[in-house]
């Protein structure tokens, strides 16, 4: 299994300066710095993704998972601990894996349910692609973006769909459903943002 570390360099990349300032500015709110770290990394991240999963459709679902995650803990990057392509990476790798053992987990559950023959159906468990935050939250956040952003993001991160199934559905070009989704997770990282600043001062 590929690690981060012996992940080839890629060929065409921003420096680990440019990538640390652009990381930093996300983390510091400023709404161009993360498309700018986005398309520097996406490809890198990607392959990553792809070479632990050897599946084109999950590696674009966990490479959403992870921009996702990466636009959330900005914030926590420590630039005296490592690049910050290093902590994006590290980040890649373990949602890939994590992905691997979770298919592994459902493929070992679904046998021992056929080897029982059982009629009772599993109960099935709520969850969101935005990772620890309540979904009655983000549906509220959601209402406040445009409707095409919102439309976006829920296909995106509530309904599962991969980048292209987005483009697929809605009818538009793929480069134009990345960047709604991009643009839609920075407007939901300020509503969300100023939500909390406001419970904070209750």
């Amino acid at each position: 299994m590929t690690t981060p570390e012996e992940e080839p360099a890629p060929a065409a990349t921003a420096s680990a300066d440019v990538l640390r300032g652009l990381l930093l500015a996300v983390a510091g709110g400023d709404a161009e710095a993360f498309p700018r770290l986005y398309d520097s990394t996406s490809a890198r991240v990607f392959g990553l993704v792809l070479r632990v999963l050897r599946d084109r459709a999950q590696s674009e679902e966990v490479t959403q998972e992870v921009y996702l995650e990466v636009f959330r803990r900005a914030s926590s990057f420590d630039p005296s601990r490592g690049s910050a392509l290093a902590w994006i990476l590290t980040m890649a790798h373990r949602r890939a894996v994590d992905r691997v053992r979770a298919s592994q987990s459902q493929s070992d559950r679904d046998v021992a349910y056929e080897s029982r023959s059982s009629t009772e159906q599993p109960d099935p468990t709520s969850e969101t692609a935005l990772d620890g935050i309540e979904a009655s939250h983000v549906r509220g956040a959601l209402s406040q973006l445009s409707d095409r952003q919102s439309e976006a993001i829920r296909l995106a991160y509530l309904d599962g769909l991969t980048q292209s199934q987005v483009a697929e559905r809605l009818s538009i070009p793929l480069g134009t459903a990345k960047t709604r989704i991009r643009d839609g997770l920075l407007a939901l990282r300020r509503i969300m943002s100023t939500e909390h600043t406001r419970e904070e001062e209750r």
